[in-house]
């Protein structure tokens, strides 16, 4: 994500300063509307960006953004013709929808800026699209949302780790960036059983999978940027396409996979099912290979805390009450919330967390925004989405849960 323009001032207010553009009527117009807005001009070059843009964005805010129109003019003899046409509108958001797949990021809202071919207060929609610029404007920019905006920046954020869990006949290819677990394909494929003296169709099928594997691998995984890519499995499934991937780059002289084969790490797993990267992660050696990745620490944080629930169930608690409390008696070491509650749609909610944030940062506690999107954070939602490590224990917090329960 690159950062066009930034407009944070103290007391809240915003000023664009677009003289160059012929887009300065359209800023001064919503700057006047907005006049404590806070602008930041983005443009996302990676389809990670809009991951980090569907967090932003809220319902009520304002993006201005480059649109294609269907326009239809009539001619004097009364003849109609439509065609095509580039324009910049600003929408007031009422929709947010995010293709996680697709990585494309759809807003729906009414336009609140004079447009020559939309109405003032129609109802639009806008795409946001890769290496075009989009303007944000928020009434108030919180200390969630700055930081979201420098995580979205920083050029060391991609995806460093690569993981295929498989079992035979099933895979499934991800990327695991630092925001989110892709995945990026699914390969399943039936396979004859094995029969007595007759092998070779289930081989057949075997290697016909182990090849669609290697093909996904080459297609997917960007070997300048991913550090490590995992191949787990149950049984020896993972050794086998491992095999079969190094004979196959020897025979056809693939220098990609030969050159790269040091980045390969063989791991058990449970399934070829998406949730089995979770105990992949766990695994000492995945960590060991991906430790300065913010995947494996979000891992290795939330195992911690469920050893400390288990061992000093005093010392680790989950749930917003109870680390409300433990706020306010200035016990949080280490506060784990997702950047689901952030997307709350009931502002005055979101605004609790946002304060629940600062407060512990104030308080010199440390704070971990887990992905929605990563096994971690879907993990941490079961437990309703926010968790604290305490630094001393509350027994009386587990008390006055006991009571509360004898209460009902």
């Amino acid at each position: 994500m690159k950062l066009v323009h930034r407009s944070i001032e103290r007391d809240g207010c915003g000023l664009v300063d677009f003289y160059k553009s012929s887009l300065f009527c359209i800023f001064s117009y919503i700057n006047t509307m907005y006049s404590n807005c806070r602008v930041i001009a983005l443009i996302p070059d990676e389809s990670e960006d809009m991951w980090h843009a569907y967090n932003l964005i809220s319902e009520g805010d304002s993006v201005t953004a480059s649109t294609v129109r269907k326009v239809q003019t009539e001619s004097a003899t009364g003849s109609s013709t439509s065609n095509r046409v580039r324009t910049t509108l600003t929408i007031k958001v009422e929709t947010i929808d995010f293709d996680t797949q697709a990585c494309v990021l759809r807003l729906k809202g009414r336009n609140i800026a004079e447009n020559q071919y939309v109405k003032l207060g129609a109802y639009h929609t806008l795409d946001l699209e890769l290496n075009r610029k989009f303007s944000l404007y928020k009434p108030l920019w919180d200390s969630v949302s700055l930081e979201r905006v420098e995580q979205a920046c920083d050029p060391a954020a991609s995806a460093d780790v690569a993981a295929v869990v498989m079992q035979e006949g099933l895979a499934n290819v991800c990327l695991i960036t630092p925001s989110m677990t892709l995945v990026r394909m699914k390969i399943d494929i039936t396979i004859p059983r094995k029969r007595k003296g007759f092998t070779q169709q289930h081989d057949k099928g075997l290697n016909k999978f182990y090849d669609a594997v290697m093909q996904s691998i080459l297609r997917h995984v960007d070997f300048n940027v991913v550090k490590c890519v995992i191949l787990a499995s149950p049984g020896f499934v993972k050794d086998q396409c491992y095999e079969y991937m190094i004979q196959t780059a020897i025979k056809t002289d693939n220098k990609l996979l030969l050159d790269n084969r040091s980045k390969f790490l063989l791991v058990k797993a449970s399934s070829g099912f998406k949730h089995s990267l979770k105990e992949v992660l766990q695994e000492p050696a995945v960590l060991a290979k991906i430790s300065d990745t913010k995947a494996a620490s979000e891992v290795k944080l939330l195992e911690s805390f469920y050893t400390m629930l288990q061992l000093e169930p005093a010392k680790a608690f989950y749930g917003k009450k109870h680390v409300d409390r433990a706020n306010e008696a200035l016990a949080i070491d280490t506060l784990m919330i997702s950047d689901k509650l952030f997307r709350c749609q009931d502002i005055l909610k979101r605004k609790e967390y946002v304060t629940l944030v600062d407060s512990v940062r104030e308080n010199g506690g440390d704070v971990k925004i887990f992905s929605s999107m990563h096994v971690s954070g879907e993990q941490l939602e079961q437990l309703t989405g926010v968790a604290a490590v305490l630094r001393f224990p509350m027994p009386e917090l587990e008390d006055s849960d006991d009571a509360d329960s004898d209460e009902e």
